[in-house]
């Protein structure tokens, strides 16, 4: 399967900063198949894309202590399954209400199965939050699978409430909503992923447009997305003033000229100096970089 190659491809070099050629599963298998492993081969790429600011990479955990490339590896293929059953529900359930609260279910599941596979680490909640409805919507249209339409079904999904979602889970992402009073990542996703749409997509054509390579083309769609993203994550460890720090960090990167120019390179090894002695982690910016880098993929193999 290809988180496992993924892997092999990239457990050679975990301290490599090197250009690598990210992984495409062929359109040709089952639709649900083949989302499922994009979907993974997206959370693969995500976590391997060297170097990234606070968070786990090849090189280092970044701001955590309980993470690591291998084990986000191993998280991302375990939910294999889950992203499979979610893409089945999306190819055939019309109701919209029975279908958001199976893919309810199995998303909960889906975390149970995480946490089974980390030792009850949080590698990927959020992930199976976005991608997870992404995944549905993607499912739903074979016919309409460019980033917007699938973000704005996702959207229509992430706004039908589920009955059997608990109302307070007691995660550091929903304490943050109510504390900073923040929408979180259940408002992006009921937005439509605004952050990935309107953001993160847009800066990884620019970058691509004047040649950037792949892994300074992601660099750079993950620090715009932190520049304006409130992120949970970072409230949840540092408070209002670290998230302004790190927003204004990712802003200075990008004003040097982001991660393909020689100044932004040197601003960008400041800046994760910086992220570090703070002690946080944009892990909701780097939820929705999985996100982008799903939806890119889709768009490459189905838009034309």
């Amino acid at each position: 399967m290809i988180a496992a190659a993924l892997f092999d491809q990239h457990r050679m070099h975990p301290a490599a900063e090197q250009e690598y050629t990210p992984y495409s599963p062929p359109p040709t298998a089952p639709l649900p198949e083949y989302l499922a492993d994009l979907v993974v081969a997206a959370l693969i790429d995500e976590v391997t894309l060297t170097p990234k600011p606070g968070l786990v990479d090849m090189r280092s955990r970044g701001a955590h202590r309980d993470l690591s490339w291998a084990l986000m590896c191993h998280s991302a293929w375990a939910l294999h399954s889950t992203f499979h059953a979610m893409a089945v529900a999306g190819q055939s359930m019309a109701d919209l209400q029975r279908l958001r609260e199976h893919i309810g279910f199995l998303g909960r599941q889906g975390e149970a199965s995480m946490m089974r596979a980390t030792g009850d680490i949080n590698s990927h909640r959020g992930a199976i939050w976005a991608l997870g409805l992404l995944v549905t919507a993607a499912a739903q249209d074979c016919n309409a699978l460019a980033p917007a339409a699938v973000a704005a079904r996702a959207g229509v999904l992430a706004r039908i409430p589920d009955p059997f979602s608990p109302v307070l889970t007691g995660n550091k992402g929903q304490r943050a909503c109510h504390e900073y009073r923040v929408g979180g990542a259940r408002a992006q996703a009921q937005a439509g992923f605004p952050h990935v749409i309107e953001i993160a997509l847009p800066c990884l054509e620019r970058s691509r447009a004047r040649g950037d390579k792949v892994n300074d083309a992601r660099l750079n769609a993950l620090l715009a997305v932190i520049a304006e993203l409130d992120d949970t994550c970072i409230l949840s460890r540092g408070g209002t003033a670290a998230l302004a720090s790190v927003q204004a960090g990712a802003q200075r990167v990008l004003a040097a000229g982001g991660a393909a120019s020689p100044h932004g390179r040197s601003v960008l090894r400041q800046y994760e100096e910086e992220l570090l002695v703070l002690h946080v982690s944009p892990g909701g910016a780097a939820d929705l970089l999985a996100a982008t880098l799903f939806l890119d993929q889709l768009r490459t193999d189905f838009v034309h």
